[in-house]
């Protein structure tokens, strides 16, 4: 099965500095996000969420903060004919040294082991940060960086100005 792993915050929806979070009660979807994973989905992807949310533990937003936002981004989501097949996210402080905080491999293999049937040779991985490619880097897979340098050594990564930009590419 092909999957394409999106990061959320940033990729999917708007992204705040630490400390703006604690306000935060909406997403905010980026511009092109839902037409992009439209176009994802019609290409004979599967769409799973991986997502770094060292916030939790960090003491910004609690635990349901999270599942409110996420809650509320499936709903929008789905009102488009836009369904998520899993998401994996990472409560963890970066001080905690956890194996499912990006770019360790962690939420990925849980994703390999709740998901055997996922081949990822035919898969990718998409963010706004530098922890998303050398997350993709890690695995030795393909990978998409939306504004976080350009050169990384590796045929496997492309560089895109925005989410829109992804289709390019599939």
């Amino acid at each position: 099965m092909k999957m394409a792993f999106f990061d959320r915050d940033g990729t999917i929806i708007e992204d705040y500095p630490d400390n703006k979070w604690t306000d935060i009660t909406q997403p905010v979807f980026m511009n092109g996000a839902i037409a992009t994973l439209k176009a994802v989905l019609s290409k004979g992807y599967k769409i799973i969420i991986v997502t770094n949310q060292y916030i939790i533990n960090e003491g910004y937003i609690t635990l349901k903060q999270y599942h409110h936002i996420t809650k509320q981004m499936l709903d929008e989501l789905a009102q488009h004919d836009i369904g998520i097949y899993d998401i994996y996210y990472c409560p963890h402080a970066k001080l905690e040294g956890c194996s499912c905080m990006k770019p360790r491999t962690g939420m990925i293999k849980q994703a390999l082991l709740n998901h055997p049937e996922i081949n990822l040779s035919e898969s990718f991985i998409i963010g706004d940060s530098i922890v998303d490619v050398q997350l993709a880097v890690n695995l030795n897979m393909k990978g998409f960086g939306i504004g976080v340098g350009s050169d990384y050594g590796n045929n496997k990564i492309k560089q895109l100005t925005s989410i829109k930009d992804l289709m390019t590419y599939l």
